[in-house]
């Protein structure tokens, strides 16, 4: 069993490919639909997940995808389930398998992510339905006297009993263990919170006796806060997420897949170019496990309607182009430039959009 989830493990951060996060709830997908005007519905839901998934492209750059519970149970338009619809052009299936955060008892201004009781039989399920990994996230804030040491040691916790049912119900675990941007700390105190952050979370993984070589790190990069008066250089970013990473993050685990965290597309892709083009050992594959820095361009260029389908997939493969190739280092501004098209016959290839 280990052995074949260290092959998902692996698969699902070959080189040049990462992983498209489209977990978003109905509420949360309907408030970015209601800001374009878009009726939120699930067959809108539908048809604009079956856009992403099916973007001609695209699968040449994106080795999984992380779908939501309403989503992994959903048919195409042809009355193919979607998880089969992935399964069909190499691209892994996955599932967000957390209930979201709640306000910890005690400490109502941090919360704790929930979902532990069924979550056995929830796993068994969705490897029925197709999925092959899941994901849990965990929320963690940065305030001054912020996280506390039971915010801290509950996530690490919750994150590693699911880490370890998922191993056991055959699913490869991405833990992630969100530091959000939100504040106006400095680049240092988010070094120094995402350090403590995964120390705690491997320490658990340890106890709870989960197979690092079986499971992702979905971690977010150590960031300056969105209010704070000095923005970190792109450099520095690099310099200070890759220092954090070598401390704390054990060679064991294969692979390191970032998250957006609110970052807009093109920042966060010169992020992660910037960070696999820094000197120095990477044990690890270090690639993108993004959401909105890689849909939104997509949503945009669909807007809803069913014209708007073609303009959307080449939107999508664009982006995943250009994070695929932050993943080797090899980003450029010519690169960002350039139309993504697939010519028939090829997977996909980048035409000059003159």
């Amino acid at each position: 069993m280990t052995q074949d989830l260290t092959g998902v493990a692996g698969a699902l951060v070959a080189r040049g490919k990462g992983i498209l996060a489209a977990d978003e709830t109905p509420g949360t997908l309907g408030r970015r639909f209601e800001a374009l005007g878009i009726a939120c519905t699930e067959e809108s839901r539908r048809a604009y997940r079956e856009m992403l998934f099916t973007a001609p492209g695209a699968a040449e750059f994106i080795s999984g995808v992380i779908m939501q519970d309403e989503t992994i149970r959903q048919r195409g338009s042809a009355g193919r389930p979607l998880a089969a619809t992935l399964a069909d052009q190499g691209i892994l299936p996955g599932v967000k398998v957390d209930a979201g955060a709640r306000p910890i008892a005690g400490s109502p201004t941090e919360t704790v992510t929930e979902g532990l009781d069924g979550l056995r039989e929830r796993l068994a399920e969705y490897h029925r339905l197709g999925a092959r990994f899941a994901k849990w996230r965990a929320v963690i804030k940065i305030g001054e006297a912020l996280p506390s040491r039971m915010c801290v040691a509950a996530n690490a916790h919750a994150l590693a009993r699911y880490a370890a049912l998922s191993q056991e119900q055959g699913l490869v675990p991405i833990v992630e263990p969100e530091v959000l941007m939100d504040g106006d700390h400095t680049l240092e105190r988010c070094e120094a919170v995402t350090g403590q952050v995964l120390h705690a979370v491997f320490e658990a993984l340890d106890e709870q006796g989960v197979a690092l070589e079986a499971m992702l790190l979905k971690p977010n990069m150590v960031v300056s806060g969105d209010e704070c008066a000095e923005d970190a250089s792109v450099a520095e970013v690099a310099a200070a997420t890759l220092r954090c990473l070598r401390r704390c993050v054990p060679a064991a685990a294969p692979g390191i897949v970032f998250l957006s965290g609110g970052q807009d597309a093109r920042l966060a892709t010169l992020h992660l170019d910037a960070i696999n083009r820094a000197p120095g050992p990477k044990p690890w594959a270090i690639s993108f496990s993004y959401g909105r820095a890689l849909q939104d361009d997509a949503l945009q260029a669909w807007h809803g309607r069913d014209e708007g389908l073609a303009a959307g997939g080449q939107a999508l493969a664009h982006r995943a182009r250009c994070n695929s190739a932050a993943c080797l280092g090899t980003y450029t501004d010519e690169l960002e430039q350039t139309l993504f098209t697939v010519r028939a016959g090829a997977p996909g290839r980048a035409l000059r959009d003159d």
